[in-house]
């Protein structure tokens, strides 16, 4: 039962080693654009394949608890990278120099929408991408989080009615 929670667990800090080892030099275009979203699409497929392996695990509960461990970090090191690279690129978007911790940081606080105030976006391009990070934080919560805890309940009922027992997952 510990080896979902050290696969999630090394699975993380292999993420954030790799977002604060990755030559993260690009330039901020259109190339930098749609890498961005081809993550965000990635990530997209990482949740619905998440959902399908919760739904035929023997433990629909626990692999619930790896996929948020998982899924979460990716989304929230993907809007970081991008802001890291906005505020390198552009000095003036956001009101003080951003380095990788500023950037996950920032990322953090709109996603728990606590927004302390102390780096806000100022160029028109980081407050779209703080907004489309807001938008989809709001999805992230509401939609997946229900749609994992749905593959939760199909998957419980699926190890029931395999077993032809009542018992239910402690």
């Amino acid at each position: 039962m510990l080896v979902p929670l050290l696969r999630s667990t090394v699975c993380v800090a292999l993420l954030t080693a790799l977002y604060y080892l990755l030559p993260l030099d690009r330039r901020l275009d259109i190339g930098t654009t749609l890498i961005l979203i081809g993550g965000l699409l990635v990530f997209g497929v990482l949740v619905a394949w998440q959902v399908v392996a919760i739904t035929a695990s023997k433990h629909p509960r626990l692999r619930a608890l790896e996929a948020l461990a998982t899924a979460v970090p990716v989304f929230l090191l993907l809007f970081s990278a991008a802001y890291f690279l906005i505020a390198r690129e552009q000095t003036s978007s956001f009101n003080e120099p951003l380095n990788r911790t500023d950037a996950l940081y920032f990322t953090v606080t709109v996603f728990a929408t606590v927004g302390f105030g102390d780096i806000v976006p100022t160029s028109e391009s980081a407050r779209v991408v703080t907004t489309v990070q807001m938008i989809m934080d709001l999805i992230l919560v509401g939609v997946i989080a229900k749609v994992i805890f749905g593959a939760v309940q199909i998957g419980l009922e699926r190890r029931q009615s395999a077993s032809g027992s009542t018992e239910r997952e402690p």
